[in-house]
C-alpha cells in the first residue's frame, strides 16, 4: 500500500469516526486525486478552521472555482456545517472538500 492508499484509509477512517457517514470510497479517492500534492505536505494536508483566511480560500478556491458555485451566504454557512459535523481537532483538507462536495451536490463533478 502506497502513502496515497495510506492517506485515503485515514480520510475514510475520519469520515466514519468523526463524522458519521459512510464514504464513498470512489469520489473520496478523486476528491484526494484532485488535491494533489497538497495532501503529502502536513501544511496543507490540514484545514485550519480557525483561520478566517483559509476558510475564505476554500470558498474561492474550491467551492467557486473548483465545483462552480455561485458565491453567496449558503456557501458560508456549508462550510460551518462541514466544519461543525467534522468533529476533530486537525481536519484533513479532502474530508473538508469531499463532504462540502456531498452537502451542495456536487459529486457529478468528479464523474
Amino acid at each position: 500500500m502506497g502513502i496515497r492508499d495510506e492517506l485515503i484509509a485515514s480520510y475514510a477512517e475520519d469520515l466514519r469516526t468523526k463524522c458519521g457517514m459512510v464514504p464513498d470510497m470512489d469520489l473520496l479517492t478523486k476528491v484526494t486525486l484532485g488535491c494533489g500534492p497538497l495532501i503529502y505536505h502536513e501544511n496543507t494536508n490540514y484545514v485550519d478552521a480557525t483561520s478566517p483566511a483559509e476558510i475564505k480560500q476554500i470558498k474561492r478556491n474550491y467551492l467557486i472555482k473548483k465545483l462552480s458555485l455561485r458565491d453567496g451566504p449558503e456557501l458560508d454557512d456549508g462550510i460551518d456545517v462541514v466544519l461543525e459535523i467534522y468533529d476533530a481537532e486537525r481536519k484533513y483538507r479532502v474530508v473538508v472538500y469531499y463532504m462540502l462536495t456531498k452537502h451542495f451536490g456536487k459529486e457529478a463533478y468528479y464523474k
